[in-house]
């Protein structure tokens, strides 16, 4: 039976403090690998998870080289920190377009850049996973800068994978559905109930469903995967939208 093995690599973990980023974590580190947990705000909830934990402002500017100084050497990136706005574009100002494009797409291409550069200076590749999500691929009402930003950061996953492949470096996107959180149900019962409803599979995500498509494309099992975008969702998306 082929299993996921990261022994002896070293893994940064953005927003890695709670909910998908605390379930990566834990997995990753299940799988072998030592993580370093970042977080902005939560320095106990990423201690849980991480062997080391880094802070960093994701939407600062010049923020990468001091986190991947404090991070040590990485074989694995994986960008999970995000920033959601729920508002109809008529209501997005120009702050809120700007704060969340900062982290969810201009931070994801800063940190790889320096940390692509480390890994080709070393002459020893490593792997990107990006944390995306189904609205980059159908939006949600009141969701559209938050999908605008996730369809920008499944493209910026392509070049990178072209750009970056010569270097034997390989980039690659999760792309969630809805997941489940403690108190989600009772904080918005039909939203849950047309998720079941829709989803083939019939139940939200886990952050572990999250994880587990993460160690596999962070691992030796997916060495000829790069630019994909792996959907996990339960099958909504396969569901006529009309």
């Amino acid at each position: 039976m082929l299993t996921i093995d990261l022994t002896g690599r070293r893994a940064l973990v953005t927003g890695a403090s709670g909910g998908i980023g605390a379930g990566i974590a834990t997995r990753l580190a299940e799988a072998g690998a030592e993580v370093v947990a970042h977080y902005r705000s939560d320095a106990v909830g990423a201690a849980a998870v991480g062997a080391h934990t880094v802070h960093a402002e994701l939407d600062a500017p010049d923020f990468a080289p001091a986190l991947l100084a404090a991070a040590g050497p990485l074989d694995i990136v994986v960008h999970n920190a995000a920033d959601q706005h729920l508002a109809s574009l008529q209501a997005s100002d120009d702050a809120t377009w700007q704060r969340m494009l900062d982290t969810n797409v201009r931070a994801v291409a800063a940190l790889t850049r320096h940390a692509a550069q480390a890994w080709i200076d070393r002459g020893r590749p490593g792997a990107v996973v990006a944390i995306c999500s189904i609205e980059g691929l159908q939006p949600a009402p009141d969701h559209g800068a938050y999908a605008a930003s996730k369809a920008a950061l499944a493209m910026w996953v392509r070049a990178a994978a072209g750009e970056y492949g010569r270097h034997g470096i390989r980039v690659n996107a999760v792309s969630p559905g809805l997941i489940g959180r403690p108190g989600l149900g009772d904080a918005w019962p039909e939203g849950v109930a047309r998720w079941h409803a829709a989803a083939p599979l019939a139940r939200l995500g886990t952050p572990t469903d999250v994880a587990n498509a993460v160690a596999f494309l962070a691992s030796d099992l997916a060495a000829w995967i790069t630019g994909a975008n792996l959907v996990v969702d339960g099958g909504v998306l396969c569901r006529p939208t009309w």
